[in-house]
């Protein structure tokens, strides 16, 4: 049924996003702007793909560290009066909503990163990434990236502690036999017994980043540039850009927007697929040494 479901639900975006496809043709994957509803119609997934990927990646990079020190903290090193309530503060994140998240980044989160930022383009200035000489600071990738990764924490840390507890207790105690420290134990046991599974718990966390909508919207200043430097005000995502344009779209329009979500959809089942294929990979060449 599942299976039925996904088919359902790519069969109707295809019907509904083929007027779009039409009208665009080839250029729907490589033009950055964004313009459906005028005379001479000029729309692309280009940008929006570039600014989906760019402010997930950038999300994981910061969430997974912490993640995983997290869960090998409360699995491995925490007394179990403390691993529980930080476990349940943990995924308590998981409860509040997105466009809470949207509103606390808004007026909190993007006037507090600017000295961040500004110190970053001046020490670092010279990696694309941080290089923003007109120090026009504000409501950007980077503040959007922050607000993802807090966001996928809790996904992450909860896949990757059910993970961290799997790994027999014989990987641990054959290590402390030979003479390991706890360290020792957890870089030489513990994480290469629990690595497909991590892997597929960053995964998940990334394809959680990919479709978020409101909080992202709320963040972001709409643009429709193609730019590697996360600390110039702009940026747009697929599902930002549905959210904050479908409202005010005609028919072709709509049609546009429903082939931008065809191509995240199309992003987010690679993204699992991939991660479901290194997990098994993983337990294959963990049983087959």
């Amino acid at each position: 049924m599942v299976l039925v479901l996904i088919l359902a639900i790519a069969g109707f975006l295809l019907w509904k996003a083929e007027p779009a496809f039409h009208s665009a043709g080839p250029r729907f994957l490589t033009e950055k702007q964004w313009f459906p509803d005028n005379t001479h119609p000029k729309f692309g997934i280009a940008s929006l793909a570039f600014g989906t990927l760019l402010s997930s990646v950038l999300a994981l990079a910061m969430a997974l560290p912490v993640a995983i020190g997290t869960a090998l903290w409360i699995v491995e090193a925490a007394p179990r009066s403390l691993s529980r309530p930080v476990g349940y503060l943990v995924e308590l994140l998981a409860a509040v909503p997105s466009v809470v998240y949207g509103l606390w980044a808004v007026f909190v989160l993007v006037p507090g990163l600017i000295p961040v930022e500004r110190w970053f383009a001046d020490a670092l200035g010279f990696i694309p990434l941080f290089h923003d000489p007109q120090h026009t600071f504000g409501r950007n990738v980077a503040c959007a990236s922050v607000v993802l990764a807090i966001m996928i924490l809790p996904i992450v840390v909860s896949l990757s502690r059910e993970i961290l507890r799997q790994v027999p207790v014989e990987y641990r105690e054959a290590a402390m036999a030979l003479g390991a420290t706890r360290w020792e134990v957890i870089r030489t046991a513990v994480l290469p017994a629990a690595r497909p599974g991590l892997t597929g718990a960053a995964m998940l966390g990334l394809g959680r980043a990919l479709g978020e909508t409101i909080a992202v919207a709320l963040v972001l200043s709409s643009s429709f540039d193609i730019t590697w430097n996360i600390f110039s005000p702009g940026g747009n995502t697929i599902a930002a850009n549905i959210a904050t344009k479908f409202g005010e779209a005609g028919p072709l329009g709509q049609s546009a927007l429903v082939a931008s979500g065809l191509v995240l959809f199309a992003i987010t089942l690679v993204v699992n697929m991939a991660a479901r294929a290194f997990v098994y990979r993983g337990a294959a060449a963990e049983a087959h040494p």
